[in-house]
């Protein structure tokens, strides 16, 4: 098995468009998946309150910005069942970051939340009392949902039109930052003195209207002291990137593990950037990794294996192969040849979420099939092989050096780190990489600021006006999306 292990290339490591540019992390504790290793001794429970402290506070200790929380709206199924393959069962994410605020002091706590099956009015109360709980670290990562099978848990309707998800989403964000602006900072009288709780004129009703959504409401809760919570955003497509560069202050990508990629596709959102007049310290690209470290490269080949059968078992294999044959192939050996016979000539079902996207079964077979023959691969290491990607794996060192030479080149900001177990994955990194990173001086040894905005050197956030609207959002090319 190949590490994938990467030095800088030493003709470019001149080229530092940002010379002084800090590393900035992240940790991303996933909400239901199969790659989160939970048949290891080594792994603890996926749902106690105490895994989610040890990984919290680990990441504090590492000055880390922000615990970053996925969530998933429906259990995944595969032929009608339930698959009992991954994880599952982890609490909601605004009460477990809420309680996660009372015991860290500088980590920043972001919820991930659907735009398609919330309200804004109740949505930005809810992120807002986080912020104000936690003293200015929150977050909220804006994920759309338009498929039908997540769509059945809500009574109102099935799912969104795919054209209208990011339509809903633009709206809902302005809707939110709405009432997030209703309050002045300083609304709330300092003194047992003063003649009311509030000054006169601090508080403004907020009212906005379009084609999903009409509020008109005065706002419950106070500015925190950032302002409101910082804005992740995680699609890809063009009306995602458009999205992200007209809202977001974060970007999650998926855009990390090669260079030219990694810079093509920060070239591409800070142009986007450009067109809605935003700057581009007003974004941050912290694309989703996961970070693979040991002592000495024999070692890391070692535990790249460990780590990597871990995520695919015999059984996860077949039942993400089954996915695109479109039927159950838990009968095959995982250790054999891929099946004879053609997948199914129908769409890939979405209930294991999004990894094949729209491609053809029949297309992907054939691919699977020529990789398979030339490198002699059983299913599951076909899984992995096609499977397994977006890993920074080497020494801290190593790791240290390529890292940095990406940030300072203006790829990325930095790394959100997914950790392949639970609760101990991210220590290594804590113990081995942020060192390595400080040594070179490119990584904070204190926090120097309090709010999560001010942990990713973010501009303050705006005041906006409330107002009425009835435009979808408007792309960087124009018309709409």
């Amino acid at each position: 098995m190949t590490t994938h292990t990467h030095r800088p290339d030493p003709d470019r490591t001149t080229d530092h468009p940002r010379p002084d540019a800090q590393v900035h992390l992240g940790v991303f504790f996933q909400g239901v998946n199969h790659t989160t290793i939970w048949s290891d001794p080594a792994s603890g429970s996926q749902i106690d309150f105490e895994s989610f402290r040890h990984l919290a506070q680990t990441a504090e200790r590492g000055l880390f910005d922000a615990f970053f929380l996925g969530e998933g709206l429906r259990l995944r199924e595969q032929q009608g069942k339930l698959l009992d393959l991954d994880v599952a069962g982890r609490p909601d994410a605004i009460t477990q970051l809420s309680a996660l605020a009372g015991i860290t002091r500088h980590l920043g706590l972001v919820a991930t939340q659907n735009t398609t099956y919330n309200e804004p009015a109740d949505l930005a109360r809810r992120l807002s009392s986080l912020d104000l709980l936690s003293e200015g670290r929150a977050g909220w990562n804006m994920v759309t949902t338009d498929n039908a099978w997540t769509g059945e848990n809500f009574r109102r309707g099935g799912f969104l039109d795919h054209s209208l998800r990011y339509e809903r989403a633009g709206q809902f964000v302005e809707a939110a930052r709405a009432i997030w602006d209703g309050w002045d900072h300083d609304a709330v009288a300092t003194g047992t003195d003063a003649p009311g709780w509030s000054h006169a004129g601090a508080l403004r009703r907020a009212r906005w209207t379009g084609p999903q959504f009409d509020v008109d409401l005065h706002p419950t809760t106070p500015r925190s002291r950032q302002g409101h919570p910082v804005l992740f955003q995680a699609g890809d497509s063009a009306q995602g990137r458009d999205f992200a560069a007209k809202y977001a202050d974060v970007i999650f990508s998926a855009h990390g593990g090669d260079l030219d990629d990694a810079l093509s596709f920060a070239n591409d959102v800070r142009a986007r950037l450009r067109a809605f007049g935003r700057q581009p310290d007003e974004l941050r690209i912290l694309p989703g990794a996961e970070v693979v470290l040991a002592d000495t490269e024999a070692e890391v080949e070692e535990k790249l294996r460990w780590v990597r059968e871990g995520q695919f078992s015999g059984a996860t294999a077949l039942s993400i192969l089954g996915q695109v044959w479109g039927r159950d192939l838990s009968h095959l050996d995982p250790d054999g040849p891929l099946p004879a016979d053609d997948p199914e000539p129908a769409p890939i079902s979405v209930t294991r979420g999004s990894a094949f996207g729209l491609k053809d079964p029949l297309e992907i077979a054939t691919q699977w099939r020529a990789l398979a023959e030339a490198r002699t691969l059983s299913i599951r290491q076909l899984i992995i092989e096609t499977s397994a990607r977006r890993g920074w794996v080497g020494t801290p060192s190593a790791v240290a050096d390529r890292l940095i030479h990406y940030v300072r080149s203006g790829a990325i900001d930095g790394l959100n780190i997914t950790p392949y177990i639970v609760p101990g994955g991210l220590d290594d990194v804590v113990d081995k990489l942020v060192p390595a990173l400080q040594e070179r001086g490119a990584y904070r040894t204190a926090y120097t600021g309090s709010t999560l905005r001010e942990h990713l050197d973010l501009p303050p956030a705006p005041v906006r006006a409330a107002h009425h609207t009835d435009s979808p959002l408007t792309t960087a090319h124009g018309g709409t999306r």
